[in-house]
């Protein structure tokens, strides 16, 4: 059976993540659906990771195999048609080897958080950028966002549903800039764990706020105590950039 691999774009608003689920419309169930639609298969497809409702995608991975060996456009084109009007698209479409797997084939994961600090309400990036009404300091936020880079035990940083075997993860890179009116975060690793990135990046806008100074973050990572963390920041400012193979 052929095996194809898809690149995703989608707004996470309406759906409840990317997972099937009970409680609503999913980015995974409506893909599965649109593949039905095209081809006959009844697939549900594999995908790099596992986004919360709400957060976005600029760059998910996900794999499938169909019964036939369509060409890799009229797959990407077929499936287009299928997920409209949601805000789901199909951005590229390749044909792969059996042996590719979204998920664990994955060398990194790079994640983007948005902050938008300033007092005015959000209209354009309502429901994709996180509001926050204070000016923070982006190179204080940089600075100690250094404390997390690297092998470490992430407990404190990690939800308490997340069925990860381990905490210890190896983040490659955390930096914090500002990007005009907003300051952006952006976060690579091979894997996460459940809500890492939102929980680091709320603990960094109390950095950013002067709440927090760099050593409170090092003794929350060193507490590895989940209450020791600072509030998540919500869903809707986070981004799925692009997974390495």
């Amino acid at each position: 059976m052929p095996r194809y691999r898809i690149t995703i774009e989608y707004d996470g608003t309406p759906f409840v993540g990317w997972q099937v689920q009970d409680n609503g419309p999913s980015v995974q169930g409506r893909l599965a659906e649109s593949i039905e639609a095209f081809s006959g298969t009844r697939v549900v497809p594999g995908g790099a990771g596992r986004t919360d409702a709400g957060v976005h995608a600029l760059g998910q991975v996900a794999h499938f195999d169909l019964a036939e060996e369509w060409p890799t456009d009229t797959v990407r084109d077929a499936l287009n048609a299928h997920l409209r009007p949601d805000p789901v698209a199909v951005l590229e479409c390749t044909q792969v080897s059996n042996e590719f797997d979204a998920r664990f084939s994955a060398t990194a994961r790079q994640y983007l958080y948005r902050i938008c600090d300033r007092r005015s309400p959000l209209t354009l990036d309502a429901n994709r950028a996180w509001l926050v009404h204070k000016k923070l300091e982006a190179d204080a936020m940089h600075a100690a966002a250094q404390i997390l880079v690297g092998d470490n035990d992430f407990t404190t940083f990690r939800a308490t549903a997340c069925q990860a075997n381990s905490p210890v993860k190896t983040l490659d890179k955390l930096d914090v800039s500002r990007v005009g009116a907003e300051v952006q975060i952006t976060a690579q690793a091979r894997s996460f764990l459940h809500n890492q990135v939102r929980s680091m990046a709320g603990a960094l806008k109390l950095v950013g706020e002067g709440k927090w100074r760099t050593r409170d973050l090092e003794t929350a990572l060193k507490a590895k105590d989940r209450t020791a963390c600072a509030p998540v920041a919500p869903p809707h400012g986070l981004y799925l950039v692009t997974v390495d193979y």
